[in-house]
């Protein structure tokens, strides 16, 4: 069961990928607590894990600042991402046990059924497919490396969706072929296919200059 301080994090990260707590707001530790309904310390936590990962910018004289997204931060995170992701997958597909790689294939056969436009029900998968790699990966060091990445990419890929229904559903067989190749210990068609999910966001950020 999660601690009070990661039910916070859980809690802000969510609020701030799906825009509860909008890209530039100021808000105050109070106002947190309040949001979360925990208390102090959890939340102070929380935050500085954030502002680790680089959610939120923490001014001690004025409050908690979110930070904004932008297209080309999000360029720099997907190429510093596509190294770590593909060599997270090489890893699982060698490493995994065999508990793992049946959560795994679990996990897969959900994303192969996804049919909807809910993005918070979506995320709430794409952060288990996230976690699932890396704890396969058994290197808690890659784990500290890739956390930010992946929270940063999922928060500006949530923020730009404008066909969420069509989105959802190639976000989805893209992770699911990740997860069914590293189950099946594939660690060439885990890499192959991390590339191409890395590429689809590259992509997608493209787009997204593109419709402003």
């Amino acid at each position: 069961m999660a601690n009070k301080a990661d039910q916070a994090y859980d809690v802000l990260e969510r609020m701030i990928t799906f825009q509860e707590l909008p890209p530039g707001s100021l808000l105050s530790e109070a106002r947190l607590m309040e949001r979360t309904g925990l208390g102090r310390t959890p939340v102070r936590e929380a935050l500085q894990r954030l502002a680790r990962e680089r959610m939120v910018e923490i001014h001690p004289s004025q409050g908690v600042f979110v930070a904004p997204t932008s297209i080309e931060a999000q360029l720099k995170v997907l190429e510093l991402r596509r190294s770590m992701e593909e060599l997270a997958v090489r890893l699982a597909a060698h490493r995994a046990t065999t508990e793992q790689r049946e959560r795994i294939l679990a996990l897969a056969e959900v994303l192969s059924q996804f049919d909807g436009d809910d993005p918070r029900r979506f995320g709430e998968l794409l952060k288990s497919t996230h976690t699932l790699i890396v704890e396969a990966a058994h290197n808690e060091y890659l784990s500290v490396a890739m956390a930010p990445l992946q929270g940063l990419s999922r928060r500006f890929w949530f923020a730009h969706l404008r066909n969420p229904k069509a989105e959802l559903a190639e976000a989805a067989d893209l992770h699911g072929d990740i997860l069914r190749a590293i189950c099946h210990g594939d660690q060439a068609k885990a890499s192959e296919a991390s590339l191409k999910l890395n590429d689809y966001l590259t992509d997608f950020t493209y787009r997204t200059l593109r419709d402003q």
